[in-house]
């Protein structure tokens, strides 16, 4: 299993679809989780662009690891954790099948640019934005610490250029990391 972490924008789902694709795995996304359950009270959190709840996150997120690793496949999580919880629900459960925490790091004036072109609801209020970024930079150094605990490899990623060179310096860094 391969985490992946970065602000909004920083092509998560784009590298998670990637790297899973490349190592026949499966990608899971949690906000695409969350957007795909037929709950409102995790659409209007998000649409207010703030994190939903650990107590709505954690089982639906649960439910999709474990159905991946009973099937046997390979994970590419994108964007969980992101709060202290749910690290530790990954530490206390899954840890050894976890490989490596990427993090793709993009410079914000980038991000803004990037989600504005994406088009998505949740990404409609710059206000709403800046508070999904503050939030998880909040967490992000807990979350790693906690996984951390578990000997769990964090490494960081420039995250600026095109998918393809993007893709291999993730590939590579893993590489590496396996190697040390």
């Amino acid at each position: 299993m391969i985490i992946l972490m970065g602000l909004a924008g920083s092509g998560k789902s784009t590298q998670g679809q990637i790297l899973a694709k490349a190592r026949g795995g499966v990608w899971l996304s949690a906000g695409q989780v969350l957007r795909d359950t037929p709950n409102e009270e995790v659409h209007e959190v998000q649409k207010r662009g703030e994190l939903v709840d650990d107590r709505l996150t954690i089982p639906l997120m649960a439910e999709a690891i474990n159905q991946a690793l009973a099937e046997g496949k390979e994970i590419v999580l994108d964007g969980y954790p992101r709060t202290v919880p749910q690290a530790e629900w990954i530490r206390d459960h899954v840890a050894e099948q976890v490989e490596a925490v990427v993090r793709i790091i993009v410079p914000k004036d980038e991000l803004f640019q990037r989600l504005a072109s994406r088009g998505r609801a949740d990404d409609a209020s710059r206000g709403a934005i800046e508070e999904r970024f503050r939030i998880v930079e909040q967490n992000i150094y807990t979350v790693c610490e906690t996984l951390t605990e578990k000997k769990i490899k964090i490494l960081d990623v420039d995250g600026m250029g095109t998918m393809e060179e993007v893709a291999w310096r993730i590939n590579d860094a893993l590489v590496v990391a396996a190697e040390t």
